[in-house]
């Protein structure tokens, strides 16, 4: 059976990146390939094995168009930082959206926001509850 193991997004400035990723959601280097023309960044956390790469096109002169095909990234938190993590990213400028909770037929399936990266990556920010209970 195969096993998800990362990723991959473009993004324009590396240094930018990184901060956003460790301040936002606590995911810090765990590899660097440094090639003369592009660097391959993996980020990872204690929580999962999955892995984030950033890929940086050295001497890119313009922002990435992400089209209409892209969707969103998800990462999981427990129910209890939902909340303190939304008001950690307001106070850092990032605009994270209203906190939703979806609940079709009264059940909560589903407690979440999204947030922009820098370079306008949507990240959806799930509570460990209903249905994301165990991821």
């Amino acid at each position: 059976m195969a096993k998800m193991i990362h990723s991959m997004i473009r993004v324009k400035d590396e240094a930018r990146s990184l901060e956003f990723y460790d301040k936002a959601f606590g995911l810090k280097v765990a590899d660097k390939l440094d090639f003369d023309d592009f660097a391959l960044i993996y980020l990872a956390n204690d929580e999962t094995s999955f892995e984030l790469e950033l890929t940086v096109n050295k001497g890119e002169p313009k922002d990435y168009d992400l089209g209409d095909g892209y969707g969103h990234l998800a990462v999981s938190v427990e129910a209890a930082e939902l909340e303190p993590l939304h008001h950690k990213l307001t106070e850092l400028g990032h605009q994270p959206r209203s906190i939703v909770e979806f609940q079709p037929g009264g059940e909560v399936v589903a407690k979440f926001f999204f947030v922009a990266d820098p370079d306008g990556y949507q990240i959806e920010v799930l509570a460990r509850t209903g249905r994301f209970a165990k991821l």
